[in-house]
């Protein structure tokens, strides 16, 4: 069983990686930096050193592999995000449509089946539809909000709000990347599947933004509170931070194109998963928030 994994020490990716490990497959991984690797991982997976933004190198990478589980390595801050996330998985495109590589399962997002409207996710919209186009067989993980981005806000975590641009009373998937992780390797490990597959990836349950600061207020074991801003006070920040005007719209456009989206898959028994928000925050968040306060 040959399978490329690709942002091998993300949050997502590293999981991939171990669980692959564990089962008894050894995985070609592509890296830029392999020291961010442990050395138990090298030692145990082929390493191949190079930039994702490099479709040369990517083609090269994948060739003649079975699977490849590609996640858009892209940055929110790009210049042009949606057009960067599209070039980007050229190689696996082009790879795919010459039949070089058979199947690829896309770490995609909720939203991307708007097909438009919902800044960066644009992006993972676009490469689905590139994807499906080439004749190999492809799996979409349409997955929710991950629990850590409530990382990149620590200073305001720490002061006791939580801010956001997005309705406080409207229940979306949240999800621990862990759980996406589990899902990810196992369907790599899935011989079984063909043609084009959708699986949503929606955490335990849907929560409201108010409701996530009070799960945080218990877990943290202290007050937080919400505080809601509008779109235009994020641009606002976002260009006071000196990113270019297509990255501060990507930005925006993922909460505010998102605002009534139905997921697509529904919430069933295949898309949930197990791990809470609070035990999430008590492990992760909590400690870091300690750590901080010094």
């Amino acid at each position: 069983m040959s399978i490329v994994v690709t942002t091998p020490t993300g949050n997502v990716g590293s999981r991939v990686v171990r669980l692959l490990l564990q089962a008894g497959v050894r995985p070609r991984v592509l890296v830029r930096n392999p020291a961010r690797l442990d050395e138990a991982t090298r030692e145990r997976a082929d390493v191949w050193r190079g930039d994702l933004t490099d479709a040369a190198f990517v083609r090269k990478a994948v060739q003649g592999m079975r699977t490849v589980f590609w996640v858009d390595p892209t940055p929110h801050t790009a210049e042009n995000p949606i057009e960067t996330s599209e070039r980007t998985a050229s190689g696996v495109v082009d790879a795919a449509r010459a039949g070089d590589v058979a199947r690829v399962v896309l770490l995609s997002s909720g939203g991307a089946e708007k097909r438009g409207g919902a800044g960066h996710i644009d992006g993972l919209a676009r490469i689905e539809e590139r994807l499906d186009a080439t004749g190999a067989d492809t799996l979409h993980l349409r997955c929710g909000y991950f629990f850590t981005n409530l990382l990149m806000d620590l200073d305001g975590l720490a002061g006791g709000v939580l801010t956001t641009s997005a309705r406080p009373d409207a229940p979306m998937p949240w999800v621990d990347p862990r759980d996406i992780g589990d899902i990810a390797a196992a369907r790599l490990l899935n011989d079984g599947w063909r043609g084009r597959v959708v699986q949503a990836v929606h955490g335990p349950e849907d929560l409201t933004y108010q409701g996530v600061a009070e799960i945080l207020t218990g877990a943290l074991g202290r007050p937080v509170r919400l505080q809601v801003v509008s779109d235009d006070d994020v641009r606002a920040a976002l260009r006071a931070a000196g990113l270019a005007p297509g990255a501060v719209e990507g930005i925006v456009g993922m909460t505010a194109g998102t605002r009534d989206l139905a997921p697509e898959p529904p919430r069933d028994l295949l898309t949930t998963t197990p791990t809470t928000l609070a035990a999430w925050a008590y492990a992760h968040l909590r400690p870091l928030l300690a750590e901080a306060a010094g």
